[in-house]
């Protein structure tokens, strides 16, 4: 795959980067910003057209989230199994995906803290 810009997109970097502050501000995290820049805008990774990735240009702009979005989504993994186990509590594989999740959420913050990207204070309870 050729890191430049394919010659069909018809798209400048500075529309690219205007349409990922804009679609930011409306509340939407990296992931759905990429995919609705392929299928509504017809653009490929933005990477190639701007030199920065979607994550990197709402830094710059300001519009970071609180919550790293593959921290958030562990969380929210966690949280569903945590119901599940309320009403079945005899359900030892998901015990111990529990376990696993909860695992990886302490790795990935502590990445995270490391960076500066969550408070030095932040820490996951169950």
């Amino acid at each position: 795959m050729s890191k430049r810009p394919p010659t069909w997109c018809r798209y400048s970097p500075e529309e690219v980067e205007a349409f990922v502050i804009k679609l930011a501000k409306d509340g939407n995290p990296p992931s759905k910003i990429g995919v609705l820049l392929r299928d509504q805008y017809g653009v490929p990774l933005t990477k190639y057209l701007t030199g920065r990735s979607v994550s990197e240009i709402m830094e710059s702009a300001g519009e970071t989230l609180e919550i790293p979005e593959d921290l958030q989504a562990l969380l929210r993994k966690a949280n569903g199994l945590q119901r599940h186990l309320a009403k079945n509590k005899a359900d030892s594989v998901n015990k111990r995906s529990l376990e696993l999740v909860a695992s990886k959420i302490r790795r990935l913050a502590k990445y995270y803290r490391r960076l500066g990207r969550l408070p030095e204070d932040w820490k996951y309870t169950s």
